[in-house]
């Protein structure tokens, strides 16, 4: 038996199967499967991430939508650009670090740049109170990606 995550993710691949990109609104979705946005945003997170192929925006509130974008196979350098694009607006440093492992594992960061990542987003380098904290680690996170990003695209060595 499918799961209402396992039916909301089918409703979007199929429609993402009809063009590269998806605009919808949230509240829509959940009144759509008689469920709480909440359960929209899960499926989001879990089932149309970066490295599972799909690029999503958001704009939450009352005019608030859902962008879903398929991304193209790509490069190290590309990915990099992608996953600088994915980290919002705020990251939490558990969550920084497993992004920065991850994309060591699969060979998109070198050992070197996996550490100065590392350090560059830890809590006690950035000594400022939270939100802030993990305002500046997104911001700083997703510049050092871009430009690690841009340089693998144009060839050179991480």
């Amino acid at each position: 038996m499918r799961t209402l995550a396992d039916l909301i993710e089918a409703f979007l691949r199929e429609r993402l199967e009809e063009a590269e990109s998806l605009e919808i609104r949230r509240v829509e979705l959940s009144e759509r499967f008689g469920c709480a946005p909440s359960q929209v945003n899960y499926v989001l997170e879990t089932r149309f991430r970066p490295e599972l192929g799909f690029l999503v925006e958001s704009r939450r509130g009352g005019g608030g939508y859902i962008r879903i974008r398929k991304l193209p196979p790509a490069g190290a350098g590309q990915r990099l650009l992608q996953e600088a694009a994915a980290i919002g607006e705020r990251i939490s440093q558990d969550q920084a670090v497993r992004l920065i492992q991850r994309l060591r594992a699969q060979g998109l960061l070198g050992e070197r740049e996996a550490l100065l990542l590392s350090v560059a987003v830890d809590r006690s380098v950035l000594a400022v109170e939270l939100p802030w904290r993990d305002r500046i680690r997104a911001r700083l996170l997703a510049a050092m990606l871009g430009v690690l990003g841009r340089v693998a695209g144009e060839g050179a060595a991480l």
